[in-house]
């Protein structure tokens, strides 16, 4: 069953790699942002994925809340920081995005 709030199905959980090495932005529930879903969602049928060449391993570290340099799966929050259970958490989260929207995109 998707969630059920709006953080989590619209607000980036983590970005994942593709085999081309693109980029899909995931939410909550492991689907790409707005889907709302229990079922698989093949993310290659939709044009979803951009290219992120700033992403190398010092600036996942500084994206992920784990602080791994893995460049395959960026975590931007966990269930012990969810954003809207605090402001710290949120601050924290909104840095992570700041970050990330700065970055340019190339598309597939």
């Amino acid at each position: 069953m998707p969630s059920g709030d709006f953080r989590a199905v619209f607000m980036p959980y983590c970005l994942k790699k593709q085999d081309d090495g693109s980029y899909v932005v995931l939410n909550r529930d492991y689907k790409p942002l707005g889907f709302k879903t229990a079922e698989h969602v093949d993310c290659a049928k939709y044009p979803i994925g951009v290219k992120i060449p700033g992403i190398k391993p010092k600036l996942a570290a500084k994206l992920s809340i784990s602080g791994k340099p893995d460049t395959d799966q960026i975590f931007l929050y966990n269930d012990a920081t969810v954003p809207i259970k605090g402001k710290q958490n949120m601050a924290a989260y909104l840095g992570r995005l700041e970050i990330l929207a700065k970055l340019k995109l190339r598309y597939k």
